[in-house]
């Protein structure tokens, strides 16, 4: 089942018992702001990566969840770990964005690399936009069968697309209305290609009028 919810994580998070998913996979805010990267300047300018999480999110996501991959761990001050996570962008030096992009792992396994080119993934909707590719890559690595996966800042829903084709049940939110929007219409039009969407897969809270007409 894949769960899409228009929501604050913080307050979700606040209902849920202890350990309640078997994995997180979090994309959370840099701080490094929108303004400061030219490819970011062609969409729409928000304020969600002005500031990182405060330290209440991630005492709240180490609660809730047995096992955190968290992008962006070189950000935030989080415990020492052998198993980061590099997203290799294949991308020339001088080419204006990051090469590559680090993600913190609770999983103390040796450091692993995903080579694929942030150009191959078309139609952005989500200016941190990370491809499908990349979260089948983590989930057939980190998550076992039957492991209930979380997303806090669901962004442009590429691991609501993994975690369809793999099997896996996920709980996502997205607080932004015009992301949330566009990735549910996004994961609706990929199961229907899919020819394996029904309806009621989604969550009353996915259900808006606007989405489902």
């Amino acid at each position: 089942m894949i769960e899409m919810l228009h929501a604050d994580c913080m307050e979700y998070m606040a209902g849920l018992p202890d350990k309640a998913f078997e994995l997180a996979i979090v994309d959370p805010p840099y701080g490094i702001g929108m303004s400061k990267n030219p490819v970011r300047q062609l969409h729409e300018k928000k304020e969600w990566d002005n500031a990182i999480p405060n330290q209440k999110y991630f005492d709240e996501l180490f609660r809730v969840s047995k096992n955190q991959i968290i992008w962006g761990g070189n950000y935030f001050s989080l415990p020492a770990s052998q198993g980061f996570v590099i997203w290799d962008k294949m991308q020339p030096e001088n080419f204006s964005l990051a090469m590559c992009e680090f993600a913190w792992s609770s999983i103390q396994s040796p450091a692993k690399i995903f080579k694929q080119s942030v150009l191959l993934e078309n139609g952005k909707i989500h200016p941190t936009q990370k491809p499908v590719a990349l979260y089948k890559w983590l989930l057939s690595r980190y998550a076992k069968p039957g492991d209930k996966i979380l997303d806090t800042h669901g962004g442009s829903g590429s691991i609501c697309i993994a975690c369809h084709d793999l099997g896996y049940d996920l709980t996502w939110m997205e607080l932004d209305k015009d992301y949330y929007e566009a990735a549910c219409k996004r994961y609706q039009n990929h199961a229907a290609q899919a020819s394996l969407f029904d309806p009621a897969e989604l969550t009353k809270a996915t259900k808006t009028p606007e989405l489902f007409q």
